[in-house]
């Protein structure tokens, strides 16, 4: 059973839901002050800080695909840390993607961990 003082799984659903509206500025005020963001898709490098957060999310929101930052499934994640949800959901290219959630107890995003999501290959 979840046991917050906030909705982890709204706070999820309000940052896609600034990705999708291109709202960068609410999707920013979604992180802590010294949250990060962490993309295997780009290459192996942490944003850290509203500033370079910034930096990678704006172009990303304007070259966004019009299909792009759809839910395809939100689910709490096994961790000690707390609360954890994953995401799954179409990422600004088009392309399948995985993020990991982590909180602070205030109910502001500390981390996000970004991942290709590799699709299972159909069986001709």
């Amino acid at each position: 059973m979840l046991d917050y003082t906030f909705d982890p799984f709204a706070v999820v659903v309000a940052w896609l839901y600034f990705c999708r509206a291109r709202r960068l500025d609410d999707l920013l005020d979604l992180y802590d002050a010294r949250g990060s963001l962490e993309c295997a898709c780009a290459g192996p490098y942490i944003y850290q800080g509203r500033e370079d957060i910034a930096r990678y999310w704006s172009p990303r929101l304007e070259k966004a695909v019009p299909h792009a930052f759809r839910l395809t499934e939100l689910v709490p994640a096994s961790s000690n840390n707390s609360p954890p949800i994953v995401l799954n959901y179409i990422a600004y290219d088009g392309m399948p993607a995985r993020v990991r959630f982590l909180f602070t107890k205030a109910g502001k995003i500390a981390q996000t961990i970004c991942t290709p999501l590799i699709q299972p290959s159909k069986a001709a």
